[in-house]
């Protein structure tokens, strides 16, 4: 009984870590995005409430390298994964089906393949399932730093950044393209505002 406590009272605390207090709430300063919460399915956050990304930036696994700030002017759906994650196995082909059916209006998908001990099963993975969209290398999660101290807890997360730049939602384990592609068409929809260039900073990672 006592074992059974400790367990359940470790779990607890995890989930406690990433949905509450101020250290899990932290804002930032100048409109800087902080996780925060998650947001349900189908849903965005309120235009007035979102907060600039944090410059993501990485190596893809198929060369070159990814800049989030370079996608200025698109909506980008940013998808935390890993090969070795089971739902993950089952999302990206189905984000990869969307991804074709609404990049030429105006929106990026990006992968962003976390925790792996190898290059090459994300490879592999990505191969055998004709995964088209690209996937930057990120073994120790450095991009959920960078884009603004997201909790890597589990896998999949999905963050979708509107055409300023701003984190417009972030979903927590396996989202339906049956849910995404209603909020991939608002945020399309909406006029893109010119905004002057952000500063390019360089993200600590402790």
């Amino acid at each position: 009984m006592k074992r059974l406590f400790a367990l359940l009272t470790g779990t607890v605390l995890v989930v406690a870590a990433c949905s509450g207090g101020k250290d899990a709430v932290d804002q930032g300063a100048g409109g800087q995005f902080r996780y925060h919460d998650v947001t349900p399915r189908g849903k965005t956050i309120s235009e007035s409430a979102r907060k600039t990304a944090g410059n993501v930036t990485g190596e893809l696994l198929g060369g070159g390298t990814f800049s989030l700030a370079a996608q200025q002017g698109k909506v980008v759906v940013l998808n935390f994964w890993g090969s070795w994650c089971g739902p993950c196995q089952i999302e990206s082909p189905q984000f990869d089906s969307l991804y074709r059916d609404v990049k030429g209006e105006g929106v990026e998908f990006v992968g962003l393949d976390v925790k792996e001990t190898t290059r090459s099963k994300p490879e592999s993975f990505i191969k055998d399932n004709q995964i088209t969209y690209p996937n930057v290398w990120d073994p120790k999660a450095k991009t959920a730093i960078q884009l603004g101290k997201v909790p890597m807890v589990g896998l999949p997360w999905t963050v979708v950044v509107d055409k300023q730049q701003r984190v417009a939602a972030v979903y927590s384990g396996p989202v339906q393209p049956a849910d995404l592609r209603p909020v991939l068409t608002q945020l399309v929809a909406a006029a893109a505002t010119a905004l002057p260039a952000r500063p390019q900073t360089k993200a600590v990672v402790r």
